[in-house]
């Protein structure tokens, strides 16, 4: 036999036993399929979705024997999921949606404010923090408030106003609620804005007849003017009563200074011990003086080989003596030099006057800046620093300005076109996986 002929009959045996391989194969895979079943016998389940396919109802076009082309299935599930959910938003917004009225109105608080924290801003911090106050982020938190809420409730029954019969079955506020559930109604209709550069409130009321808005506009910024008078008031009352608290602090502490110089003269008998120690001080010189002039003179009588017992020497030297006993007694007076140390000396006696004068004095000029600041209190009392300006007064408004239908009507359409579209892409992902 040929080399080829032996390479053909090797071919021939790899060939068969691969076919015999695939035969098994073939027939364990043929074992473990599903027989299909005879039509007459099919699933209750499958039977009962192909009897209430919509398609087959009645008035609409049977079930296309032949399969829908892409574009047929795609224009399908765009008017399915995109046009007609669209059209029933279109049918609420023209037909039954009911006419919303906005009052609106303008304030500033105005006056002495106190400017909020520094913050970095840019080139406009210095605008914003000249403008922009804490008292007006007061009025507005006061507006969206719950006690707002009941304040407006008490005295124009905002929750029936909310729940005319003007209203849509949508938008309207359903009575009976929490204040709760009110106070996040009102929220959603009366809204307060604080422009940032210029500090301005900028009010806005959205009620379901014209009138209703209005009134709910002129209360509220009724209600903030008196919020602000109070602020105000409040603000002076402190301030008045604080002046007043220091102004009696001022006046006991001078008080007590006074008393304390009457008792340490009583104790002491001295008016004035600087004027007694000047008086001392004097008569201490007069006395040197007096003592120098007799030594002198002693001096000469003795030059003069005068006896020692002579009455002129004797009369000078007890002279001498006598203003030498003086000035010790006015030295030991002023000091503790000369007597016993803790004794009552002109020295101790000036130590203490002089820490009653200090305390006295400072006593003295606190309270006539106490009184200073008690005056000026009383008179900025009589004074209004902070006040609510209305530049802008709420009108009754004459168009209805909600809702935007067209504009909704555009916002939704195109947010149902971006839902469809990614739910769609979801799916065909999650198709091609599976392939």
């Amino acid at each position: 036999m040929s080399v080829d002929e032996v390479r053909q009959g090797d071919r021939l045996r790899g060939l068969l036993q691969v076919a015999q391989r695939s035969v098994t194969e073939l027939r364990r895979g043929a074992e473990t399929i599903e027989t299909i079943r005879d039509p007459a016998r099919r699933s209750l389940v499958q039977r009962t979705r192909e009897s209430l396919a919509w398609t087959r109802l009645p008035g609409l076009s049977p079930v296309d024997a032949e399969p829908k082309s892409y574009v047929a299935r795609l224009v399908q599930r765009f008017s399915l999921f995109v046009l007609l959910p669209t059209a029933v938003v279109g049918f609420y917004l023209f037909a039954i949606a009911s006419d919303q009225y906005i009052a609106e109105a303008q304030f500033a608080v105005r006056g002495n404010v106190e400017p909020m924290e520094n913050v970095s801003l840019g080139e406009y911090t210095s605008l914003i923090q000249k403008h922009n106050s804490q008292d007006s982020y007061i009025v507005r938190d006061f507006i969206n408030s719950q006690a707002m809420v009941d304040a407006v409730e008490k005295s124009l029954g905002v929750s029936q106003m909310f729940s005319r019969k003007e209203a849509d079955f949508w938008a309207r506020y359903r009575t009976p609620q929490p204040i709760e559930e009110l106070t996040k109604y009102w929220q959603e209709h009366v809204q307060a804005r604080i422009d940032a550069i210029s500090g301005v409130i900028q009010l806005s009321v959205r009620a379901f007849t014209p009138e209703d808005a209005l009134a709910i506009a002129k209360d509220v910024v009724g209600r903030s003017e008196v919020l602000i008078n109070e602020i105000s008031r409040r603000a002076q009352a402190d301030m008045v009563k604080q002046a007043e608290i220091d102004s009696a602090a001022a006046q006991e502490r001078l008080r007590k200074a006074t008393l304390d110089i009457q008792r340490y003269r009583n104790h002491w008998g001295i008016i004035d011990p600087i004027k007694s120690a000047e008086g001392t001080l004097l008569t201490m010189m007069t006395l040197r003086k007096e003592k120098l002039k007799a030594e002198n003179d002693l001096q000469v009588l003795r030059g003069s080989n005068l006896d020692e017992k002579s009455r002129s020497i004797q009369v000078l030297a007890a002279t001498v003596a006598a203003i030498d006993g003086q000035m010790k007694t006015l030295q030991d007076q002023l000091t503790t030099d000369g007597g016993a140390a803790g004794g009552a000396t002109m020295t101790n006696a000036l130590l203490e006057y002089e820490g009653l004068m200090v305390e006295r004095t400072i006593a003295e000029k606190l309270n006539e800046m106490a009184n200073t600041l008690l005056d000026r209190a009383r008179v900025s009392a009589g004074k209004q620093h902070i006040f609510l300006t209305a530049f802008v007064p709420p009108m009754i408004p004459t168009d209805s300005l909600y809702p935007k239908r067209w504009r909704q009507l555009a916002v939704l359409f195109f947010c149902f076109v971006v839902l469809w579209s990614s739910v769609s892409l979801i799916v065909g992902g999650i198709r091609d996986q599976r392939i």
